[in-house]
């Protein structure tokens, strides 16, 4: 049984609440582990670390920083097969989508390697008579990350990356349920050169989020999970004086034209709905075919393709999905069937009873597909997280625009389409944040920004891209003037260009 504590100025310390939680094996529903749960005294132990080891680390020239990021991504290179297995282990997912969630997190931190160029100011040079003025980015200070389960090693990496290139030190609260890869990680930056106290992991659940929020020395949260929570962090961070960015939950719809490719838009409805058991803010829940015909014909696609799919433990290369992250979690997505099946959809394809052979104590559930969901539909309304597709039937393109434009979440959305008109028209009046061009999970690359819109998303800067770079640092502006020009006397005036 492995027992996970705390990494806090450098090393692995155990955890002093009393309080733990288990760490399961969704294969096998076996518990492999026990996690400590952090008091506000150890989350304190934490930040006094951080704002120990922060001055001097602000203070190293960014393109030493960017060179610990540059090790890091070598020795994350090193041990990308074991933090795999480690992550399936936790999580669930299959070893394919395990280093696919890495390689995402790898992403980020190579954008923040160009850290030197990305955090240079702007200057003007006779901005007044003798008169030159400059602004700088300079770091908050400690900053913390909440982190969700389903990606354990991109979601943190999205966080802690740019954060402590732009020089800041970072408080990582993962997910309790899967903790074994944030912590590897923390290790392996420390391995690369990173200063003792410059990331901390503190394991935990709503107590150690709660000390996080009303720290008053942690100057900026960042989180995902669930919209009602998001909603929690950030309204509890601001009121605290914090700068925050939270994003929850989601129900991308993926709109398929007339004239689109079916086979294509199928197959992507297929990998964007039920990979990774549809635990992702990104995947496509919702396929809106546009007309009767298009939805007959799609319809006939996806039954063999849902009916097909090969569900197996993380370990089978073979596997397209594997189990969900905790029997609660695979209950509650079953709950949410019975409840569209009450409801009067059609539940075409019905997974809720698959038994996994010699697996038969894991979380394992069949990929669903419902037809006929109606927009009152509360498995319209809600997320469900899991291997579940819906089909709302559109009329026409607009009630097709409106769905999505309307509905409470506006994480991503993606359209398949062969014209460009109707395309482009979409992608400037959906009121959706991310937007796929016949691309089914359109999550932006590092160098962009990601955020959803409405109830997915709360703060007005977004995860990576140059909103990181923004939300991680704050801006100085400098007025100089030197002897030579000054003329003497008391001066009224606000300066001017005049």
């Amino acid at each position: 049984m492995r027992e996970i504590g705390h990494f806090i100025g450098g090393k692995h310390v155990p955890g002093k609440s009393g309080r733990t939680a288990e760490v399961f094996q969704p294969m096998t529903g076996e518990v492999i582990g026990r996690v400590a749960l952090a008091s506000k005294d150890e989350l304190r132990q934490a930040v006094e670390n951080a704002s120990a080891a922060q001055p001097a680390w602000a203070a190293t020239n960014p393109q030493r920083r960017a060179r610990v990021m540059m090790r890091f991504l070598d020795l994350v290179a090193r041990e990308n097969d074991a933090l795999a297995e480690l992550l399936a282990r936790e999580h669930g997912k299959t070893i394919p989508d395990a280093k696919g969630d890495i390689q995402r997190g790898i992403e980020v931190v190579e954008f923040a390697c160009g850290i030197p160029h990305l955090l240079k100011g702007e200057f003007t040079e006779g901005a007044g008579p003798g008169i030159d003025m400059y602004s700088i980015r300079q770091p908050l200070g400690v900053v913390a990350g909440i982190t969700p389960f389903n990606f354990p090693a991109m979601i943190p990496m999205w966080k802690f990356a740019p954060a402590i290139a732009c020089g800041n030190a970072f408080i990582l609260k993962p997910s309790e349920r899967d903790p074994g890869v944030p912590m590897r990680l923390a290790e392996l930056m420390v391995e690369a050169g990173l200063p003792a106290g410059i990331l901390n992991v503190v394991n935990g659940d709503k107590e150690v989020v709660d000390a996080i929020l009303d720290d008053p020395d942690v100057r900026a949260v960042g989180f995902v999970g669930s919209s009602p929570i998001a909603q929690y962090v950030y309204s509890r961070a601001t009121a605290n004086g914090k700068r925050a960015h939270c994003f929850g939950g989601a129900k991308n719809h993926m709109i398929i034209m007339p004239d689109a490719d079916l086979d294509q838009a199928a197959d992507a409805l297929i990998g964007a709905g039920y990979g990774s058991a549809g635990e992702r803010c990104m995947a496509v829940s919702v396929a809106v075919p546009v007309g009767k015909a298009t939805a007959d014909a799609l319809m006939d696609k996806l039954i063999p393709r849902v009916e097909s799919l090969k569900v197996g433990p993380s370990t089978d290369p073979s596997a397209d999905f594997g189990p969900l992250v905790t029997k609660a979690h695979m209950e509650k997505v079953r709950s949410y069937v019975d409840l569209g099946v009450q409801e009067g959809a059609k539940l075409v394809v019905d997974g809720r009873n698959f038994k996994m052979q010699g697996y038969e104590n894991g979380f394992y559930m069949g990929g669903c597909l419902f037809d006929d969901v109606k927009p009152d539909m509360r498995i319209y309304k809600e997320e469900i997280f899991g291997p579940v597709l819906s089909v709302v039937r559109a009329k026409n393109y607009d009630e097709a625009l409106r769905l999505p434009s309307d509905h409470e979440y506006g994480n991503g959305v993606a359209i398949y389409t062969r014209d460009g008109d109707a395309a482009r028209d979409f992608a400037s009046k959906v009121n959706v944040g991310m937007v796929g061009i016949n691309v089914p999970i359109p999550v932006p690359l590092a160098y962009y920004t990601f955020g959803g819109w409405k109830a997915s998303g709360f703060g007005d800067l977004n995860q990576h891209g140059p909103d990181a770079v923004r939300f991680y640092t704050k801006t100085k502006t400098v007025t100089s003037r030197w002897p030579s020009g000054i003329k003497e006397g008391a001066e009224f005036s606000i300066p001017t260009m005049k």
